[in-house]
């Protein structure tokens, strides 16, 4: 998890508000889940999605969020599980869904063994957004130029073919933010490798459905 200052800035920028309902897609540990349940407070929901396509993981990823939703003050908080792009079957109406280091996966094997494409998962996620809803993306970047080429070996992804893909869903581009950006990533290697670390080259997006 980022500094307490770099999460106060990143929540402001995926506009998540009191009253608001927030889908956290993948959430793995549960760091952002709990971030955006205090923001939103009682007035609030969170919905805590795991993609069936991963919910056999050794972790137990659903239990996880089921335990998380049983803490006290999270009554705001519902752990639900789907199909990745049957998302919208199991949540209500959002305001934002937040994709935290995940979009690459969505042109993984894993996500894809089921049919899924990244198109589908953004048509779904269109769908779900209320108008002026938000779509959040935060991300390790890849190469310049590199589309979506190093998705599957190198965990990143070339922004621009971000903004390609979601922007062809009918979503429009409303702020870009640089305050997780690394000019000193080689963007060549994994983001678990020791040296890189909690410090790879970040993009942020932030759109929305008109």
């Amino acid at each position: 998890m980022y500094e307490q200052s770099t999460v106060s800035e990143l929540t402001r920028f995926a506009r998540a508000t009191a009253g608001a309902t927030v889908i956290d897609v993948y959430p793995g540990d549960g760091d952002w889940t709990r971030v955006f349940s205090d923001v939103v407070g009682p007035e609030g929901r969170v919905y805590s999605f795991v993609p069936a396509e991963v919910a056999h993981f050794k972790n137990d990823p659903v239990g996880l969020m089921r335990t998380l939703a049983k803490e006290p003050g999270r009554e705001n908080v519902e752990a639900v599980s789907a199909d990745l792009v049957a998302m919208p079957e199991v949540t209500q109406p959002a305001d934002v869904v937040w994709l935290h280091l995940f979009y690459h996966d969505l042109h993984t094997a894993l996500m894809q063994a089921g049919g899924a494409t990244a198109a589908q998962f953004n048509r779904a996620v269109f769908e779900r957004l209320k108008p002026g809803g938000f779509y959040v993306i935060v991300d390790h970047a890849a190469a310049a130029g590199t589309g979506t080429n190093d998705a599957q070996t190198l965990h990143r992804i070339d922004p621009a073919a971000v903004r390609t893909e979601v922007e062809a869903a009918g979503f429009v581009l409303d702020e870009e933010s640089t305050m997780l950006a690394n000019r000193d990533d080689p963007h060549s290697i994994k983001p678990f490798d020791p040296s890189i670390k909690g410090k790879t080259d970040r993009f942020a997006y932030r759109f929305v459905r008109p």
